[in-house]
């Protein structure tokens, strides 16, 4: 039972994880075209970043998958799609949280949308929407936790 739940809380966080980086493609380097993986490239260069981009989110999103495979139906654990509600956005976020850090601020490789007057804005709420669903991830893992808690002691 207890390998089950770590499969539910890795499989989610895994899958949270790549989900977002799936909407990140999607939603900003193909629907907005603001931006690509690597910006410094002339555009087929830009065009083969984002299909590597994209080739690992959609093996993130299979990972997450079959691990969730194997941990089997969560309905059947105690509280277990809260686990998999909190772990999948605690990987969301931390997939904002890391690519917002490494690919906005420390390589400078591109930002969430460099043609505004005012991109640092848009860089700011990529990473202030990463700490919201962390911390809405946390809540809803935390209050599954303090539950297992008091019907194991």
């Amino acid at each position: 039972m207890k390998t089950h739940r770590s499969l539910i809380k890795i499989g989610s966080f895994v899958l949270g994880f790549g989900f977002l980086g799936a909407l990140d493609g999607i939603i900003f380097h193909q629907l907005l075209q603001w931006h690509s993986v690597y910006m410094a490239t002339d555009r087929p260069g830009q065009i083969v970043s984002d299909g590597l981009f994209h080739f690992a989110v959609t093996i993130t999103l299979v990972i997450g998958g079959i691990l969730l495979w194997v941990a089997e139906n969560p309905i059947a654990h105690k509280k277990g799609i809260r686990l998999l509600i909190g772990w999948f956005l605690i990987g969301g976020g931390l997939f904002n949280l890391t690519e917002g850090i490494i690919n906005h601020h420390i390589l400078q490789i591109h930002r969430v949308k460099p043609a505004d007057p005012n991109p640092l804005f848009y860089d700011l709420t990529f990473l202030g929407l990463g700490v919201v669903l962390i911390v809405i991830g946390y809540l809803i893992k935390k209050n599954t936790e303090t539950y297992q808690a008091t019907i194991n002691t």
